[in-house]
């Protein structure tokens, strides 16, 4: 509003208004209120919105203006609206607020609109503006005293301007006291729902909660169950709201992608929050490379509302070592505490209503066996989530769970599949994920229901890059799992491996497949199967070895959907059907030795974003047309040993934003082409060597290839130093710094 009533906007402008659309507006008044405020001219109340359309862009045809719809939430209002405001081509401006990321891009109408994503403030900035707000009389210096509990209560507010800036004014108001202060820290979810100011707040939220229909609103409670700044895998909380039954049967389309759809609504309504992980996972060639995973999480003041509804209705209840009274009549318990306080609950409970089951960050398991006291006392149990659970046995009553949907033990200890899994007929999720399960019993083959197959683990320690995933054995049988959508990753090297591709062709329903230790007799007959998978989209296919030939030339029609495919094996040629992909996204080659330079028919692919090679080619140079790849983003070049020269083009790689290269002993000098890259955000160098990295120190010592990346604004090394795999890493800024400082310390020595 500062900047709306600022003297600039008023010289600049010749009339300006100001319009709070919100849930429930009336057009007809709206438009009333925009003549007022515009013109400061009288409207009858009587006149019909069409007169009034027609006299609001009479007066606005010779006028640069400024109009600002606030708090917009259906897309309908747009369509409503914007015929009484002419483009007069004199400079004036329309500012559209609004929570719905749908709205924004449908009001987005040309490429002169632009879309502002508000973002949450850096804690700095959080942080002065709590205390001008919270110490006005104090000239916004907090006191040393109560400076540690103030941090705690900005961090709860998570960057939110409008959360700062209730919560700094209430305690305005309060002693400036420690014990009142944390106290109040402590019970904010208590504060939310008493205090006035902060039931303003909570109202706030409560309008986005009561705008959602009701599947939406099921979905959203639904994030009670993890606890306090937690973060879910978008996957995982897919297949829990299938498991429930929070997502109906849709015609033409599978409940994955109906939740997916639900997702993505919530994320639009900026109810859920996706944050990027940056993970770097251990290679054998010991160094790290880089990859993102999606997260889904709910702002934390959000989450106290969302605990506090969930608990009124009974959807579900979150046990902490704070809170570990449970209520009796909760359908869905979610424990995060010490194992001496989950005894204690575990005690307390007779037999329970409870249908689904939550372990999060538990450092340690009651003494009594876990699964012996649940199948006695929660018979009823649809969900069983015990990721990262310190279990390593699952014990066979898991098989007196007849009801049960979803098993996951996830990045667990555990290590073998009872036969009793068989009993478990309504199973459609079994997660063993980063567990070490390499084999699973024949009884698996009896899960008809089974929808989503995760299992598999990483072996940093072997001396073969493809097979540092680890894949499960499974018997015959797994053809008749036909409601299959994903299966990842089953071990090809025994002694039926050609029947069980043949078994995986009855898998038609497949969207994720991931197969290892294929031998190369098995080509044909993998070939011969992907063809039957017309809905593949994510495909991993990893030899027996590093020098083992994957032989997939013999696909003549591949599943048109595919969007993600990994290759880690040697490779005679590229497969003539890779160009041919034209939903493809993200293609992974590793350890391919092509001869030849495979970049002239990877640039057609029109969809591909991400190009990761590792070890993919044996040849010496690397040449990006003028016009190729022209919506790739992320491009790795890795362990190419006998690259001596990358050339980019003018035009080619024009919406690149990551670039990662090394170790490439053989490169000397970096690719001038790589100043053509305009949106290049970052650039990594890999245990590239000191020389290379030398002719890219920055002012005031420039060197001669500074130039060259100047205009990136993150240019990253990373290098190992000793015997012990450690790594440094950094900024080339302090590469330089670090180098000149050991300098100073060999002069001084």
């Amino acid at each position: 509003m500062k900047v709306y009533d600022s003297q600039e906007v008023v010289a600049h402008f010749n009339c300006k208004a100001w319009i709070t659309v919100s849930q429930s507006y009336d057009l007809k008044e709206l438009l009333q209120t925009m003549i007022k405020q515009l013109s400061g001219i009288y409207v009858p109340p009587d006149e019909g919105i069409e007169s009034l359309i027609v006299k609001l862009r009479g007066y606005l045809s010779e006028k640069r203006y400024v109009i600002v719809f606030d708090d917009v939430w259906e897309t309908d209002f747009w369509g409503s609206i914007r015929h009484a405001l002419p483009k007069n081509s004199r400079g004036s401006r329309v500012i559209i607020t609004t929570r719905n990321e749908q709205v924004a891009t449908f009001c987005k109408e040309t490429s002169m609109d632009h879309v502002h994503e508000l973002e949450a403030l850096s804690e700095e900035k959080a942080w002065e503006l709590f205390c001008k707000k919270a110490f006005r009389q104090d000239f916004g210096v907090c006191p040393p005293e109560l400076e540690k509990v103030s941090l705690k209560i900005v961090r709860k507010c998570e960057g939110l301007p409008l959360a700062i800036v209730v919560i700094s004014g209430l305690l305005s108001l309060k002693m400036k006291v420690i014990s009142e202060w944390q106290e109040f820290y402590d019970g904010l979810r208590f504060e939310l729902e008493k205090n006035y100011h902060l039931t303003i707040l909570k109202r706030i939220l409560l309008l986005s909660y009561q705008d959602l229909p009701c599947h939406l609103k099921s979905c959203l409670l639904y994030l009670g169950i993890i606890p306090e700044k937690y973060s879910i895998t978008r996957g995982r909380l897919i297949r829990l709201w299938i498991a429930e039954r929070l997502v109906p049967e849709k015609e033409g389309r599978t409940l994955e992608e109906v939740a997916e759809a639900y997702l993505n609504e919530l994320i639009q309504r900026r109810l859920l929050q996706v944050s990027e992980s940056k993970l770097y996972g251990r290679v054998v060639t010991e160094f790290r490379v880089h990859y993102a995973l999606k997260h889904c999480r709910v702002h934390l003041l959000l989450h106290e509302l969302i605990l506090s509804m969930s608990e009124e209705f009974s959807f579900c209840q979150l046990l902490t070592d704070e809170n570990s009274s449970f209520n009796g009549r909760t359908r869905r318990l979610s424990m995060h505490m010490h194992y001496y306080s989950m005894e204690k609950v575990m005690e307390s409970i007779g037999k329970s209503p409870v249908h689904s089951f939550f372990l999060f960050e538990v450092g340690k398991l009651p003494k009594k066996p876990l699964l012996g006291t649940l199948a006695a006392k929660f018979k009823l149990l649809n969900v069983l989530d015990l990721e990262g659970a310190p279990l390593d046995q699952l014990h066979k009553e898991v098989g007196n769970l007849y009801f049960l949907r979803y098993l996951s033990v996830r990045r667990t200890g555990v290590q073998i599949i009872p036969k009793s899994i068989g009993n478990l007929h309504n199973l459609l999720t079994l997660d063993l994920k980063y567990s070490p399960v390499s084999e699973l019993p024949i009884d698996i083959n009896k899960l008809h229901k089974l929808r989503h197959l995760l299992a598999y683990y990483h072996n940093y320690g072997c001396a073969n890059i493809v097979d540092i995933v680890r894949g499960v054995r499974i018997q015959g049988g797994i053809g008749q799992l036909q409601e299959l959508q994903k299966l990842w990753h089953v071990e090809i090297n025994h002694d039926d491996g050609l029947s069980l591709i043949e078994e995986l062709g009855n898998l038609m329903q497949l969207r994720k497949l991931g197969i290892t230790k294929l031998k190369r007799e098995h080509g044909r007959a993998l070939c011969a199967t992907i063809e039957k998978m017309n809905y593949l989209k994510y495909l991993k296919v990893a030899a027996l070895s590093d020098d083992e030939i994957l032989d997939l030339q013999y696909i003549s029609s591949p599943p048109q959907y595919l969007q993600c495919l990994n290759l880690g094996g040697r490779l005679e040629k590229l497969p003539d059907w890779i160009p041919k992909l034209q939903n493809l996204v993200k293609l992974s080659l590793l350890h391919s030795g092509l001869t030849n330079d495979p970049l002239k028919a990877l640039q057609v692919l029109p969809s591909l974003e991400h190009l990761h090679l590792w070890n993919a080619c044996d040849g010496e140079q690397l040449y990006f047309e003028v016009g190729s790849f022209q919506k790739l983003e992320q491009l790795d070049l890795l362990e190419l040993e006998g690259l001596n020269s990358v050339i980019i083009e003018e035009g080619a790689l024009p919406l690149l934003k990551e670039l990662r290269i090394g170790p490439i002993p053989q490169l000397k000098e970096v690719p001038s082409g790589i100043h053509h890259l305009q949106k290049l955000k970052t650039l990594a160098f890999i245990d590239m060597p000191k020389e290379f990295l030398d002719t890219l120190q920055p002012q005031p010592n420039q060197s001669k290839d500074y130039w060259i990346v100047e205009h990136i604004p993150n240019v990253l090394f990373w290098s190992r130093w000793g015997f012990s795999g450690y790594w440094n890493s950094g900024t080339l800024q302090k590469y330089f710094e670090r180098k000149v400082k050991n300098q100073r310390v060999t002069e001084a020595e």
